[in-house]
């Protein structure tokens, strides 16, 4: 393992690496597909519960490649005086190779300002819907008559306009989350070329993670979702340039002390490679524990983003540093290290200077500290989980718009009901169901739907507004009223989200423990300490709680959303926890480099000064990328990237700055028990010119 850095950055050997390197990585962006990903309507859905094996049940019926579009007429003024001409325009809407359907027919409101029409539309693939629904659209606002509004919703609608939000939704968030990426590198560095060295490799590393994740999730049979990549993406662009920032910032101090740069770059490869491997390791395997979720594209997510994070490492670790040692120190320019100017740890950086302050009253740091946080953390408890499908876009589209305006008029569950599915013919079986369905509070009206190959479906419209408490306690009621029904589920939206709830429930109880097992399992190896770890992870979960209590102020008082997807805990959880480690590991094992020369109070504040700039760029950074997920058009994304942003910032700038040091300073050698730190008088007299691994 010694021998890996001198082939990697080795004066002969150097230049092979990154040839080799960087050549199968271009080749395999350019040469190799992504998977090809199947989607399935039962992708997002948690395995095993009742909404769940009732889409399955109806993916038993015959396959029709058709979809129902609801065509909606308004008028402030009264449109029954219209309804002749509208029965009669939207009559020649219907398309000339629609399936067989019923026949159209208006349905006008009790209060007289609207109607509505369902239409049968062709739907063979997402693309051939999305046109027709386009093409059904731009007919209507043609041949509208004048003071009345149409709008097309239902379920071709919604499936049209979901396609449409995410066309070139990946592509803007690579090119939003580069440009960060290169403006901060460009900041961190003060240097017009050295950015533009770890951008390269890192975007390469970013093409090669997305190719190799896909194909990894076909090969397994795990299915993955439309926002798969883009997370992806901002991962190992985040992870891959903290990696690239702890590096090259350890390069440049060690260019400081040795003339040869190759020299240089061994010896900062084999100092960085220790925290990257624990950091990169700890990450990935708590990536993996989403392999539990009780949801596939969770699941997919989840092994995506653990292959990702393994290339992130790879090309910072290799690939990296082979490129860079190729370059003389002139990339540095105007900033170029010299041999004999002093190491970040013995300057007067600003890190040395908060370090000082911090050694002066280490307590009253914590106190003080500590009190802000947990005051900021306070909003936790008022968190509500559960976004409506009406509140799942950043932009509402019109399918969802028209979807609102039908409930205004009709009873609320029209647009989209709920589906009872059974595996029966039965007459007098189906007789029991429909009257227990309709015996329900809260149901305004049920009728039998679609029968083929033994299996039958019951559509039945909720009076409750859609997500609404009312509406999921009717699915509740209705569930219970057909308990004892051999094979029958409740299904459709409002099941689903019931469904999904406990499942994300489920998911939180059995994973967020795991992954702080897993984060402390590998601090207690990487350290050998037990009181270290613990307090390290405290810290981090302090930051995640503190992180949504500021969040859900943010997303109810400035950005208007109504909840919180239920979702987003988990998954702001696994980032912040796996990637706050991060940060730990940075810290700390510098700290216990710098230990074992001056003991553990001075090796703290050495590591503070150190890796201070390092850590809070490379924070800054991380948050910005994962603030890039509000491109994608989603709520969920959104407030996931928010959470992030906050958690990383107060990570970097309060607790690994401010908290950590002072406890530290204040435990002293007992914060690494059982480990001991105290140097002894060899390694006092013969310690080394101190080097650093920030900047």
């Amino acid at each position: 393992m010694t021998r890996i850095p001198h082939l990697i950055a080795g004066r002969r050997t150097a230049w092979i690496v990154a040839l080799v390197t960087m050549l199968i990585g271009i080749a395999a962006v350019t040469g190799f597909p992504e998977g090809e990903r199947s989607p399935s309507p039962l992708d997002s859905l948690p395995a095993g519960y009742d909404s769940t094996e009732g889409v399955a049940l109806l993916d038993e019926l015959p396959e029709d490649d058709s979809s129902s579009a609801i065509v909606l007429f308004t008028s402030d003024e009264g449109i029954e005086e219209q309804l002749p001409a509208l029965q009669e325009l939207t009559e020649g809407l219907v398309p000339e190779d629609a399936p067989p359907g019923p026949p159209l027919e208006l349905v006008p409101s009790e209060d007289g300002t609207a109607a509505f029409g369902v239409l049968t539309v062709p739907s063979a693939t997402a693309t051939q819907t999305a046109e027709e629904v386009r093409a059904l659209r731009a007919d209507l606002t043609a041949e509208v008559p004048d003071g009345v509004t149409a709008q097309v919703t239902g379920p071709a609608a919604i499936e049209a306009d979901l396609a449409a939000v995410f066309e070139g939704a990946d592509v803007n968030l690579l090119i939003v989350t580069a440009s960060v990426v290169a403006v901060l590198l460009l900041v961190t560095y003060r240097s017009p070329f050295l950015w533009v060295i770890p951008l390269t490799v890192v975007g390469i590393g970013d093409r090669f993670a997305g190719i190799m994740a896909t194909n990894v999730l076909e090969r397994v049979g795990i299915p993955w979702d439309e926002s798969t990549i883009g997370i992806l993406s901002v991962l190992v662009f985040g992870a891959g340039t903290n990696y690239a920032l702890l590096l090259i910032s350890r390069y440049r101090d060690e260019l400081k002390r040795h003339e040869s740069r190759n020299e240089a770059m061994i010896l900062a490869l084999r100092r960085t490679a220790e925290a990257v491997f624990a950091s990169s390791s700890t990450v990935f395997l708590g990536l993996l524990t989403l392999l539990l979720s009780v949801f596939p594209s969770t699941r997919g997510l989840g092994l995506a983003c653990a292959v990702g994070i393994l290339m992130a490492a790879g090309f910072a670790l290799v690939v990296l540093p082979a490129v860079l040692v190729l370059f003389g120190r002139w990339v540095f320019w105007p900033l170029v290290p010299r041999v004999g100017q002093p190491a970040l740890a013995d300057s007067r950086s600003v890190w040395k200077r908060i370090g000082d302050a911090v050694a002066k009253r280490p307590p009253a740091y914590i106190a003080g500290t500590l009190a802000v946080l947990v005051l900021l953390a306070l909003n936790v408890f008022r968190i509500d989980l559960g976004l409506s499908t009406s509140d799942q876009f950043l932009e509402e589209p019109e399918a969802i718009t028209a979807a609102n305006r039908l409930a205004e008029s009709f009873p609320a569950g029209s647009a989209d009901p709920t589906v009872v599915v059974t595996r029966t013919t039965d007459e007098t079986r189906l007789a029991e169901i429909e009257d227990a369905v309709a015996g329900v509070g809260g149901v305004d009206t049920v009728r039998q739907a679609d029968q083929a190959e033994g299996v039958t479906t019951f559509e039945a419209v909720l009076g409750a507004d859609p997500g609404s408490s009312e509406a999921r306690d009717t699915v509740i009621a209705v569930r219970a009223a057909l308990e004892g029904q051999d094979e029958t589920h409740v299904t459709g939206t409002e099941a689903e989200a019931l469904d999904e709830a406990e499942g994300s429930s489920r998911d939180r109880t059995v994973i967020l423990p795991l992954i702080l097992g897993l984060v402390l399992v590998a601090l207690f190896g990487l350290l050998r300490s037990f009181v270290a770890p613990v307090i390290l992870v405290s810290t981090v979960l302090l930051t995640y709680v503190t992180a949504m209590g500021i969040s859900w102020w943010l997303f109810t008082g400035v950005f208007g959303f109504a909840a919180m997807d239920s979702g987003v805990p988990l998954l702001a959880f696994l980032f912040l926890v796996a990637l706050g480690v991060d940060y730990n590991i940075f810290l700390v094992t510098r700290a216990l480099e710098e230990a074992r020369s001056v003991g553990p109070r001075r090796g703290i504040l050495r590591a503070l000064a150190a890796t201070g700039g390092v850590i809070t760029s490379a924070g800054i950074l991380l948050a910005a990328v994962f603030a890039a997920l509000g491109v994608l058009p989603l709520v969920v994304l959104a407030q996931l990237g928010i959470i992030i942003f906050v958690g990383v910032l107060i990570d970097t700038l309060v607790v690994r700055t401010v908290l950590v040091p002072a406890i530290a300073l204040t435990m002293g050698e007992r914060f690494y028990w059982p480990r001991a730190t105290q140097p002894t008088e060899p390694e006092r007299a013969e310690r080394p010119d101190p080097v650093t691994v920030g900047g």
